[in-house]
């Protein structure tokens, strides 16, 4: 399983990152699961958080990697990674938060090549029209995590490698990232409905919008 430094790094290569503050968000524990939460700015790029979570006497393992790229006009990217019950589940997700349309065709070719992968079900959730076709979700056994890793990281690097444009209506390119960050707190989930228990609908809406987006 690739390791949130070792991702990133790969960030930090292409864009300097700065920890910000998120000592308050240290630890939070529930549902027998312990949360570490950090978030970076990227600059040149724009927000980028990691969170961690372990639980069940380490039987169940979950990273998140976000990139809200305020700064360049670029979708928003959410990788997950999740290993339970001997399952390796790798989603990663894009969202048109875009001003104008950016070539993703490396994505594409990078998806289409790793079709023989086992596919997962993403299921039908209210921000379809917004997610992006190369977006990626797969589950399989511990077999097949190896292959899982590489494409992680050759994601990532092709996706920041992804020709693009400075926002230059930064409140239209806001509003688009608004209208997802917004919507995860009003439908939840499985990764929201454990803050709002943990937190509070308020405390997790301050999370989500200052700590894992950066907006």
């Amino acid at each position: 399983m690739n390791s949130l430094t070792d991702l990133l790094n790969i960030v930090n290569t292409n864009y300097k990152l700065t920890p910000l503050d998120t000592s308050k968000y240290e630890g939070i524990k529930v549902s027998g699961m312990k949360f570490d939460i950090k978030a970076f700015k990227a600059e040149g790029l724009g927000h980028v958080s990691i969170m961690s979570a372990r639980g069940f006497f380490g039987l169940m393992k979950m990273d998140t990697l976000i990139i809200n790229p305020t700064e360049l006009d670029l979708p928003l990217y959410s990788y997950d990674r999740i290993l339970a019950m001997g399952n390796d589940t790798l989603i990663i997700e894009l969202y048109n938060t875009m001003n104008e349309d950016a070539d993703l065709s490396s994505l594409d070719t990078l998806k289409s090549a790793h079709s023989h992968l086992p596919l997962r079900d993403p299921g039908t959730h209210w921000y379809d029209n917004i997610k992006l076709p190369c977006s990626l979700s797969f589950k399989g056994k511990k077999a097949t995590s190896p292959e899982f890793d590489a494409l992680t990281t050759e994601h990532l690097k092709s996706f920041l490698a992804t020709p693009n444009l400075q926002v230059t209506d930064n409140e239209a390119k806001k509003e688009k990232a608004l209208f997802y960050i917004n919507g995860l707190l009003e439908h939840g989930g499985p990764s929201t409905d454990v803050f709002v228990k943990a937190l509070g609908p308020g405390a997790t809406a301050t999370l989500f919008h200052d700590v894992l987006f950066g907006i």
